[in-house]
């Protein structure tokens, strides 16, 4: 059986490295002459999927490979789409992946012993905290929010860090308490988070902790009260958000009528529905859309980008591997063996689901758009590490989970097979005795 899922796995491995493949081969000859760094930079792309396979099989013989390979394929299609944009920021992410991939082998050997992070969780809460308040001074402006540091001169998103972090303090605290009157400090953190987030118009990251915090909330205490109260919460202080500030305002009008400002502040939507309609249902051909006519193509509405030049059929593939990851990271996280592992499964799990949901609802105009990245799609190092860190998370705790299964089969198969020859020694000592 193991045998079979691998043969399966090996081919699926295959289906992404012919896509890779033919797709660079088509941004080599797309301008008419011969690019030769697209070859060479495919090539690249072609080993980073097959290292990332190998070093997985290497480091943790259980972990999910099927995961693993729609990670691949993912983060492949983002380089395919980012050179095709601009082989420069194409590089960057290149360089930002590897650097991620580091994380997430590192973050699956911690995994092992996931106690290390039960004892960090208050060293890691404060420094969230107190990273989200130096940025309301410190932090430099972009894309209309106050939450980025620079550093040696390249931008970095600590919130991104700050959701990592969120999910192993919301795992340490809804593994040994259930009921809301001991779940006060987890729901203060979450409640000052957000709120330092507003602060910095971060709205997209802002949505996304209160979303995992939801979801987990409900999946660790089966509070159903709880839940609702904390979602009109929730609410109420959007409400209040929407009366206080007048960028929430001015979000909340654009998606309710982008026409009505097509050449300001509704250009952007706009824009990205025309480029998904444009496409079709088979997509105008790589290399053949018109990318730069869109505000933040290579980061926001890369969705956008990818309808146009591969199709809304492809567009909806895309989505369709979303939803297996999805699937993928619940079946982890319902395998674990603690409480803890199965939160922080769940958790990190949540937290891609709703942050594919927010980007790629607020492009296809089904929700507000808000200013983060589809993950390990869109162009952003800091974004890419994060998921990278979240893989690294769930496929930890498969690897953990696996090696468990195995050794208890073994001992059962052990067990069985002494019974067996017990049972053989009697029967020869009773034919003895006769």
């Amino acid at each position: 059986m193991r045998k079979l899922r691998h043969a399966r796995c090996a081919s699926a491995l295959g289906v992404v490295l012919l896509f890779i493949l033919a797709a660079f081969s088509l941004l080599a000859f797309h301008e008419g002459s011969f690019d030769a760094g697209a070859l060479l930079f495919g090539g690249v792309v072609l080993l980073t999927v097959l290292l990332s396979y190998c070093l997985l099989a290497c480091f943790a013989a259980h972990a999910d490979r099927l995961l693993m390979l729609i990670v691949c394929f993912l983060y492949a299609l983002g380089m395919v789409m980012q050179y095709r944009i601009s082989p420069e920021t194409a590089l960057h992410q290149l360089i930002m992946l590897g650097i991620g991939l580091v994380g997430m082998l590192l973050m699956l050997i911690l995994m092992r012993k996931p106690r290390i992070f039960r004892i960090l969780s208050i060293p890691m809460a404060l420094l969230s905290l107190g990273i989200l308040a130096a940025l309301l001074f410190v932090g430099k402006e972009s894309g209309g929010a106050r939450n980025w540091i620079s550093i040696g001169g390249i931008l970095f998103q600590p919130s991104e860090f700050v959701k990592v972090a969120l999910v192993f303090l919301l795992a340490d605290a809804l593994t040994d308490h259930t009921h809301v009157k001991d779940l006060l400090p987890i729901l203060l953190f979450v409640m000052v988070a957000i709120s330092l987030l507003v602060l910095q118009r971060d709205l997209g990251a802002a949505m996304l902790l209160a979303g995992v915090f939801l979801l987990v909330f409900f999946v660790a205490t089966s509070n159903i009260r709880a839940t609702l109260a904390a979602m009109l919460l929730g609410g109420a202080g959007a409400y209040a958000s929407y009366l206080l500030f007048d960028h929430v305002r001015a979000r909340i009008a654009i998606w309710q009528d982008p026409w009505a400002t097509y050449s300001t502040s509704g250009y952007q939507i706009a824009q990205g529905l025309m480029a998904i309609a444009s496409g079709g249902l088979w997509g105008l051909g790589l290399g053949l859309g018109s990318p730069k006519m869109i505000p933040a193509y290579h980061t926001d509405y890369i969705f956008a980008v990818i309808c146009e030049e591969f199709g809304i059929v492809f567009g909806i593939g895309v989505i369709m591997l979303y939803l297996l990851l999805v699937v993928r990271g619940v079946l982890i996280s319902l395998n674990a063996q603690d409480r803890f592992s199965m939160l922080a499964a769940f958790g990190a799990t949540a937290l891609l689901a709703v942050q594919t949901f927010v980007i790629i609802g607020g492009v296809i105009k089904l929700i507000p758009l808000t200013g983060i990245t589809m993950p390990f799609v869109s162009y952003g190092g800091s974004s890419m590490i994060a998921c990278m860190l979240l893989v690294g998370i769930l496929e930890g705790i498969a690897a953990q989970s696996g090696t468990l299964l195995e050794d208890a089969l073994i001992r059962a198969a052990d067990e069985t097979l002494s019974a067996a020859q017990e049972d053989a020694t009697e029967m020869e000592c009773e034919e003895d005795a006769q």
